[in-house]
C-alpha cells in the first residue's frame, strides 16, 4: 500500500527541489532499510564530523546523512531509529540546509513559496536572515570507485546464475540488430532473452540471423508494461535484466550489473545511461549510492522483487512513470537498489518508434494543446504517493522548464522570454492541470491494476 508523506529522515525543505524523491517516505518494513539517516554507530571510522552551525542534533544527523549519501556512504536506519527523532528541524536549519547544497535561486524560490502559501511571513524572512553565514558547499562531489570494489571477487558471477534478459520492442529492427549483437558478446553468459515484439508487421525471420537463443513474444496489444509483465511471466531467471531496444552496451555490462548486486547485498542494480558517445556519466551517478532511480531500460532485479511487490503497474502503460513507481514500491518495500556507474548503456533515444509512437514520454511537453499536463500518470503517481501539494508544486516548476525547448535548455538568455511564454500559457496550462488531476483521480479511484508473479 502507498505509505504517508512522513518526511521525517531528511529536510522537509528537500520537497520543494525534488518532489518525488524515495528518501521523502519511509518503508514501514521491519529491520533495516536504505536510509538517509545518519547511522554514527555504522559509521564510526568515516571522517564526517557534525555541521555545528545547525541548531539542532537532528539536523546535523540530517545533514551528516544527506552529505554521506552524496559521497557514496551506505546508511542503514530502520523505523524504531528514525521515530526516535525529532522530525521537526528549526525553519532557520532549513533555510541553512538549503543554503549549504543548492545555488542561490533555491533559496529565495523557497522563500516566495512558503510566504504566497501564506506561511508566517515573519518567521519566514527571521528564519531566511539567521541562516546567512552557512556557506555553500554544492552537492555531488567527485567520489572515487573503492579499490576493494574493484579489486573484489563476486562468488555471485562464480556461480553463474541464470539471467533472463528482456527486451520490448516496437518498430525498431534496426536499432534491435545493434542491441542484440552486444548481448551475444557479453562476458558473462546470458541463459534467457526474451523479446515481446509489438511492431505494425512483426518480421520472425529478422531473430534467425543471431546465434543467442530468443524467446519471441508477438503482443498485439501495445504497452510497455504489458510486455514487459508477460515476458516476467513467461521467464525462468533468477535474475531479470531490463534493456531497451534502442539502446548500446559495452561486453562487461552484465557481469558489472551482477557484480554490484553482489558486493552491496542489493536486489537491485540501477544502471545509469548516456545519450552520446564519449559523453561522461552525469556527477550524481558517477558513484555508488543508495539508488533514487529505477530505469527499465537498464536495470537488474532479482525475482524475489517481484514475486513480493508484484509486477509493473498496467495504469502507467502508453505512459510515464511506470519504473519510477516501482522502484519507488520496491524501496518502500525494504529492498536494496543500488545505483551503479559501471553499467552504462548508450542510449540513443531514436525518434520513430517505441514509446515515442503509441503514448508520450515527456511529463510536460504535450504533442496537443488541450492536452492534459503533465500526463495522467504523473499526477496518478503523487497522488498516490505524496500528496496534492506535492503535485502543485511539480506543476509550477514544470510549466517553466516545459516552455523551453530542448535545443535551448541552458541559454539563460532566453530565460526571460521563455518566462513570458510560461505566464501568457498559464490560463491553458491551468485546464491542462485540471484535466491531468481528473484523470489521475479516477485511475486512483480505480486503483493499482497490479499482477504477482507465482512463486
Amino acid at each position: 500500500m502507498p505509505q504517508k508523506n512522513l518526511l521525517n529522515q531528511t529536510f522537509e525543505f528537500k520537497k520543494y527541489i525534488s518532489n518525488g524523491w524515495y528518501f521523502l517516505l519511509v518503508p514501514s518494513v521491519t529491520g533495516e532499510f536504505a536510509s538517509m539517516v545518519y547511522n554514527e554507530n555504522q559509521n564510526t571510522n568515516l571522517a564526517f564530523k557534525a555541521d555545528l552551525n545547525f541548531e539542532s542534533r537532528t539536523a546535523q544527523l540530517y545533514d551528516l546523512g544527506y552529505k554521506s549519501w552524496n559521497s557514496g556512504v551506505l546508511n542503514y536506519s530502520d523505523k524504531k531509529s528514525i521515530e526516535s527523532l525529532d522530525s521537526k528541524v528549526s525553519l532557520a536549519d532549513e533555510y541553512r540546509f538549503i543554503r549549504k547544497y543548492y545555488k542561490p535561486f533555491w533559496r529565495y524560490y523557497i522563500l516566495i513559496i512558503r510566504v504566497l502559501g501564506l506561511h508566517n511571513p515573519i518567521k519566514e524572512c527571521t528564519s531566511f536572515y539567521k541562516s546567512r553565514n552557512m556557506k555553500f558547499q554544492g552537492n555531488f562531489k567527485h567520489v572515487e570507485i573503492s579499490e576493494d570494489y574493484l579489486q573484489y571477487n563476486s562468488k555471485l558471477i562464480t556461480n553463474k546464475p541464470k539471467i533472463t534478459v528482456i527486451i520490448p520492442t516496437l518498430n525498431r529492427y534496426k536499432y534491435l540488430k545493434d542491441a542484440i549483437e552486444d548481448l551475444e558478446k557479453q562476458s558473462i553468459a546470458i541463459h534467457e532473452l526474451i523479446i515481446i515484439d509489438q511492431s505494425d508487421k512483426v518480421e520472425e525471420d529478422f531473430y534467425k540471423q543471431f546465434q543467442i537463443s530468443i524467446k519471441l513474444i508477438v503482443q498485439k496489444e501495445r504497452g510497455q508494461w504489458l510486455a514487459r509483465n508477460e515476458a516476467i511471466r513467461q521467464s525462468s531467471g533468477e535474475w531479470l535484466l531490463f534493456f531497451d531496444d534502442d539502446s548500446r552496451v559495452d561486453q562487461n555490462w552484465v557481469e558489472e550489473h551482477l557484480k554490484a548486486v553482489d558486493y552491496y547485498k542489493a536486489e537491485i542494480s540501477a544502471g545509469v545511461s548516456i545519450s552520446k558517445v564519449g559523453e561522461k556519466v552525469p556527477e550524481n551517478y558517477s558513484f555508488f549510492r543508495w539508488a533514487d532511480q529505477f530505469d527499465s531500460g537498464n536495470a537488474l532485479v532479482h525475482r524475489c522483487v517481484f514475486e513480493k511487490i508484484g509486477l509493473f503497474d498496467r495504469q502507467y502503460d502508453k505512459m510515464r512513470m511506470g519504473d519510477g513507481e516501482f522502484g519507488l514500491r520496491a524501496y518502500l518495500n525494504g529492498f536494496r537498489s543500488i545505483s551503479n556507474p559501471l553499467a552504462q548503456r548508450l542510449h540513443l533515444k531514436v525518434s520513430e518508434g517505441g514509446l515515442r509512437q503509441v503514448g508520450s514520454w515527456d511529463a510536460f511537453r504535450t504533442k496537443k494543446l488541450f492536452a492534459p499536463m503533465p500526463i495522467p500518470s504523473v499526477s496518478y503517481y503523487y497522488l498516490t504517493y505524496f500528496d496534492q501539494k506535492a503535485l502543485n508544486r511539480l506543476f509550477f516548476q514544470g510549466i517553466l522548464t516545459s516552455a523551453i525547448p530542448y535545443k535551448y535548455k541552458g541559454k539563460k538568455l532566453l530565460m526571460p522570454f521563455f518566462l513570458i511564454i510560461s505566464f501568457l500559457k498559464l490560463p491553458i496550462s491551468l485546464y491542462q492541470f485540471s484535466l491531468s488531476k481528473s484523470k489521475a483521480n479516477k485511475m486512483k479511484e480505480e486503483g493499482s491494476i497490479l499482477e504477482r508473479l507465482t512463486l
